[in-house]
């Protein structure tokens, strides 16, 4: 991990370098080192949308472990952070864009919430509220990586997508009785 984050300081250096500010130098090699929390090597979401995806990646967390109270929690969370998310500082079209998504959105983390003991019904609500999420990422960027995962055989074999922080396959639709099943489709930075 330290010769990522040094790999990643000394490129970032170079590449300032070529620029004849100082003050961008010191900027993007501060950008560089906060990555990553040094105490959990969890990565920083530096995103205007931080809390929402925080809460979004919980519940993903939560179906992944069969966990109906979990996921539930999750959505009520979520729904807080959409509900609550401060649009003063956008764009009017970024309002706008934000507004369109977020009224599914919370919508979907709502049912989650109410459906304690039917994680059925979450993760129907969980396929659509990905897909939101998914264009909320595309639109406001994560400020970290993420990975959009596919599982095929979710609904009838129709597939569904989700997002998630780690390249490794923890399956939401389908839980413990087949956690590694999917694969990466994309990658967002």
């Amino acid at each position: 991990m330290k010769i990522l984050i040094y790999s990643a300081l000394f490129s970032t250096l170079f590449f300032a370098a070529c620029s004849n500010t100082a003050q961008k130098q010191t900027e993007q090699a501060k950008d560089s080192l906060a990555v990553v929390k040094p105490e959990t090597n969890t990565p920083e979401v530096a995103s205007p949308i931080k809390e929402i995806l925080s809460a979004y990646l919980e519940l993903k967390d939560a179906l992944s472990k069969d966990d109906d109270k979990g996921a539930a929690a999750a959505g009520k969370k979520l729904e807080t952070a959409i509900v609550t998310f401060d649009k003063t500082p956008l764009t009017p079209d970024k309002a706008k864009i934000y507004t369109d998504i977020a009224e599914s959105s919370k919508e979907h983390a709502e049912h989650i919430g109410k459906n304690v003991g039917n994680i059925k019904h979450q993760r129907e609500h969980f396929e659509s509220l990905s897909q939101d999420m998914y264009d909320l990422v595309k639109a406001f960027g994560a400020g970290q990586k993420l990975y959009v995962d596919h599982c095929p055989m979710y609904n009838k074999e129709k597939g569904a997508n989700w997002l998630s922080a780690t390249k490794e396959i923890s399956n939401p639709y389908l839980g413990q009785s087949m956690l590694t099943c999917g694969t990466v489709k994309e990658e967002l930075n």
